[in-house]
């Protein structure tokens, strides 16, 4: 071909493709546009609603269908993040069920389809932070969502009114709602992205994490993904434990509706977001509602009701257990925790002194985050079907200088909780300075959780091989340098947690 005619036709050729990822993608309620990435071929697609704003008469209720748009709604800018604490969340509002899509696909691809349930206690977050930013991810062939959902008492909160106002007879889990609503959102137009809607993984850290293991033993989202991973908590959060029923959640939110002086649920909705969130209290969470959360999740998981591959983990060095005011506090505390396994606890986790009292504490709380994961895995995977494949993450990220909260390194190291987020996103930032081990990590680490996304399986060419969990072994993959000596949770500690597990759910 002649040399003119052939740079003519690569140049038409790049204009047709430029032209095809420029293209609107057009959803079930309106064509959206997005932008273009740092990496070619990936874009993101910012702000997409997937529910009604659940603002004035909205408010506590599940979510409901998008109103429909003409023409071309520009999809550049996130949205605000749902209302939460003072201080966190930049721009909120109620205005807040919105999501975001990276990928490198186009209409027709199936690819693998990555949801991703962000973190922060039920009270704070959203998928718009940085650190969620999908992009690596998407270049290695998934598509990424993230999305928002209702937090705090906005979004957990139950009342005798509620639950008769409620057609379902139950109310408070509407984080829950959002998130199945965001799930059957994909369900319904992820094809047009390029992704392949009977290949969702859905994947969340902390409270992200919990999300995904409630949703695993929610009736109302089968069927909406293939696979689940978890971070760092799992449905009862980073402890042991059942979910609040709904009679104590309804007693807890009249006695909040009390305190803001508020008289009927009207007088609740009338009121500003921000005087729900201060005046609901400082915790919340999925309870089990009778309809949405039938069960508790564990009673589902204990008994093989759950049939779902899984890749699940902890850190090294995550923590959160109080630590104690003396010897005497740690012991009188495990005893109200443990009742007659206490003098176990405190054989693992002794308390002679002070000083030791404050490292079994931190032990402690590490080792049950441990254990919450690992048990998670070996449930998921009791009928010995589905293949579940449990990390510890010792990677030491550097330290941030000035680093408080989540971020700041603890008292054995910097492997802290959410370290591995921006590793499993593979987007080291430019907040610190990565060494070429870091950088390694956050190639292996995003290269498995996309394989496990693609088939079920973290491993693929290149990569060290990942054995699936074994109870026998009870081996789980290592992210950074091998734990030496009280680095890694102990057999006898583990099964102490173990016997505690099987008391709970023996009642």
């Amino acid at each position: 071909m002649h040399r003119t005619a052939l740079i003519a036709s690569v140049l038409l050729t790049s204009g047709l493709l430029m032209a095809a990822a420029d293209d609107p993608v057009k959803t079930d309620a309106g064509q959206v546009s997005g932008v273009a990435t740092a990496t070619p071929d990936v874009r993101v697609f910012k702000g997409i609603p997937f529910a009604a704003p659940p603002v004035g008469d909205l408010r506590w209720k599940a979510p409901q269908p998008v109103a429909k748009w003409d023409g071309v709604k520009k999809a550049e800018e996130f949205s605000a993040t749902c209302t939460q604490g003072a201080g966190r969340g930049g721009n909120t509002g109620e205005d807040c069920l919105y999501l975001n899509v990276w990928t490198g696909g186009k209409t027709g691809e199936k690819r693998p389809v990555m949801v991703w349930i962000y973190g922060g206690g039920y009270t704070g977050g959203a998928g718009s932070l940085p650190m969620y930013d999908g992009e690596a991810l998407a270049k290695k062939g998934a598509v990424i969502v993230t999305f928002n959902y209702r937090l705090g008492a906005l979004g957990f909160f139950s009342h005798p009114e509620l639950t008769a106002e409620s057609d379902r007879r139950g109310a408070g889990n509407f984080g829950v709602m959002d998130s199945i609503a965001a799930l059957q959102w994909v369900q319904k137009n992820i094809a047009a992205f390029g992704g392949d809607p009977k290949n969702v993984t859905i994947f969340g850290e902390s409270a992200g994490a919990g999300m995904v293991a409630n949703l695993m033993a929610v009736p109302a989202a089968k069927g909406l993904f293939e696979r689940a991973i978890g971070e760092s908590s799992a449905w009862s959060t980073a402890q042991i434990g059942k979910l609040q029923t709904l009679a104590e959640a309804e007693a807890a939110g009249a006695k909040a509706a009390e305190a803001m002086g508020a008289k009927s649920l009207a007088e609740l909705r009338a009121k500003p977001a921000a005087d729900i969130i201060r005046g609901g209290g400082r915790g919340a969470a999925p309870i089990v509602d009778g309809f949405l959360i039938r069960e508790d999740p564990g009673k589902v998981f204990s008994e093989g009701r759950v049939d779902m591959p899984v890749l699940v983990g902890s850190n090294r060095d995550e923590s959160f257990a109080a630590n104690p005011r003396s010897a005497a506090d740690f012991i009188e505390q495990a005893r109200k925790k443990y009742g007659d396994l206490a003098d176990s606890f405190l054989k693992v986790y002794p308390a002679s002194t002070d000083e030791q009292a404050k490292e079994s504490a931190f032990y402690a709380g590490r080792d049950e985050m441990a254990f919450v994961m690992r048990n998670w895995a070996h449930l998921a995977s009791k009928n010995g079907k589905p293949k579940s494949y449990v990390y510890f993450f010792t990677e030491q990220p550097p330290i941030v200088p000035g680093a408080r909260g989540a971020f700041a390194p603890g008292p054995h190291g910097s492997a802290t909780h959410v370290s591995e987020i921006l590793y499993v996103f593979n987007h080291l930032d430019n907040s610190r300075t990565w060494t070429d081990q870091d950088k390694q990590v956050a190639d292996a680490m995003s290269s498995y959780w996309v394989n496990f996304a693609k088939n079920g399986d973290p491993n693929g060419k290149g990569l060290a091989k990942w054995a699936a969990w074994d109870e026998k072994t009870r081996l789980p993959m290592i992210f950074g340098n091998p734990p030496e000596g009280e680095q890694a949770p102990s057999d006898a500690r583990m099964a102490f947690f173990q016997s505690y597990f099987d008391k709970l759910y023996a009642k």
